[in-house]
């Protein structure tokens, strides 16, 4: 392989961070000019009734012959959530970060792959073999994390937060704002915690966590679990922490599915002998 000097490393990198924000920024634009069309067909839709989840629950509900009182007219479109907008510039500035949110959720594979590369002919080939793992399994259980912080996750808490009361004098007013943070902060949230099998994947591979440890620690994993179920969707009702304790519960045994057996020191130099 032919040595690049530290002039020619530095002029590489410029064009591959060109590349990169040419991307973004060209991701940025069309996705401002779709952002109303975005917004009320993708963003604005757990707000309605005929949402996928509000449908299912509603099915459920009249089939349980109306037992799950929380869930009483999802099947017949009557939930509905209005939003207002108390700021002269949130509408716009709500476009604008929110277009730059998804640009970069969006293209996010594209922006590591660019970036890659930039890095991947100073690596061995093992290194290069596990980092191409490692980038298509994180953007799959990214995706994945997100889709389930939109279709189940923020639509539970949404359902229960906004016909929340404190006082029957109160009335819930859900600003745009509120309302935008709390949709970006829970999907991308989703996202980062189904990376948890990466990480332990990681870590297995370095020989710092084994089997033994999910073996272990399994009971109080549920108990944390339950906890955050309950933290992340702040209701009353079992199946609603059911349903998000659920997906964090199976990530939890696909990490234990994912790290070798053994003790950690015979796992590094098992790695090392490999390499």
């Amino acid at each position: 392989m032919q040595q690049m000097s530290f002039w020619e490393h530095l002029d590489a990198l410029r064009s591959t961070l060109i590349r990169m924000a040419v991307t973004l920024f060209g991701a940025m634009a069309v996705l401002f000019v779709a952002m109303p069309g975005i917004f009320d067909t993708v963003i604005l839709w757990p707000c309605r009734g005929d949402f996928p989840l509000y449908q299912l629950l509603g099915a459920t509900a009249t089939a349980a012959g109306g037992a799950w009182e929380l869930f009483a007219g999802f099947d017949g479109g009557d939930f509905a959530v209005e939003l207002i907008n108390i700021n002269l510039g949130s509408q716009l500035m709500v476009q604008m970060s929110t277009s730059v949110l998804l640009a970069l959720v969006l293209t996010f594979p594209v922006l590591v792959y660019q970036l890659w590369s930039f890095v991947a002919p100073g690596l061995y080939a093992h290194e290069r073999r596990h980092a191409r793992k490692a980038f298509l399994f994180a953007n799959t259980m990214f995706y994945i994390g997100v889709a389930t912080g939109y279709f189940l996750v923020f639509p539970l808490a949404l359902r229960f937060l906004s016909s929340y009361q404190l006082s029957a004098s109160i009335t819930n007013t859900i600003t745009l704002d509120s309302y935008i943070d709390n949709f970006m902060t829970i999907s991308l949230l989703m996202g980062v915690v189904f990376e948890l099998p990466l990480l332990a994947w990681l870590l297995g591979k370095a020989g710092i966590l084994t089997r033994r440890f999910f073996s272990r620690y399994r009971r109080h994993a549920i108990v944390v679990l339950l906890v955050a179920a309950g933290f992340i969707t702040p209701t009353a009702d079992p199946f609603s922490m059911f349903a998000v304790f659920l997906p964090l519960y199976i990530l939890w045994e696909g990490a234990a599915w994912l790290v070798p057996e053994g003790d950690a020191g015979a796992v590094a130099v098992a790695e090392d002998a490999d390499v």
